[in-house]
């Protein structure tokens, strides 16, 4: 007797470039182990579909306006920890990295990843396991790890993952102005951040916040 034909895994995919999504959206139809039940183009409109959908797996980018990727990863956790979540991204840096992992994420890929291997990944992590992409998965060892000289040295627990991102350009020197350009926010954005991270932190001024990353060593992490 033949084995039952398994359901499709059901996904919701997040992305704020409608031609990504587009595109993501009609290579991910050619696979007939998951079905697309919903997406979203920005994380407000991506907490709405996940919790009318109830899907296995949402795929999503880190970076979309209101709330970004990585308040929605941690949200979708937090409400529907059945739900796993692989983050697809362009942002290759430790801080985007370790803050998806903090907020909850279980596969980490780029958007360089062909069908095949996001395909794998969603299926993966709809099985209950983890999946990160060869140029990220040695930072998140090292997280696991933990320990002297790791990644997990250079973060501060206090502070979310875009904004250690933002101080470690803040220690390197940058202004508000070219972070902003740099990681495709608005200057309002990183003013924000950086005030958010000066009173997380009990700093009262840019330079204390410059001496501390530097003492943390998260220092120019994105390059």
């Amino acid at each position: 007797m033949n084995n039952p034909v398994a359901d499709p895994v059901r996904i919701v995919i997040a992305d704020d470039h409608p031609m990504f999504l587009y595109g993501l959206r009609a290579a991910l139809a050619g696979a007939g182990e998951l079905v697309v039940v919903g997406e979203a183009c920005d994380g407000d409109g991506l907490a709405r579909i996940v919790a009318l959908e109830r899907p296995a797996v949402v795929l999503t980018d880190l970076e979309m306006p209101g709330v970004d990727g990585m308040g929605a990863v941690a949200g979708i956790r937090a409400a529907f920890p059945e739900t796993g979540v692989v983050v697809l991204t362009m942002h290759a840096d430790d801080a985007a990295v370790l803050g998806a992992v903090r907020a909850g994420a279980s596969g980490y890929l780029l958007k360089g990843a062909d069908r095949e291997e996001i395909v794998r990944a969603v299926l993966t992590v709809a099985a209950g396991g983890t999946v990160f992409g060869s140029q990220v998965g040695r930072r998140v060892a090292e997280y696991m790890v933990g320990g002297p000289g790791t990644s997990t040295a250079r973060s501060f627990a206090e502070l979310t993952g875009r904004e250690n991102q933002i101080l470690a350009h803040v220690a390197a020197g940058r202004s508000n102005h070219e972070i902003a350009r740099r990681l495709l926010l608005s200057e309002k954005t990183v003013r924000n951040n950086v005030a958010t991270i000066l009173a997380k932190l009990a700093l009262r001024d840019r330079a204390a916040a410059v001496a501390a990353a530097r003492d943390r060593g998260l220092v120019d992490i994105q390059d």
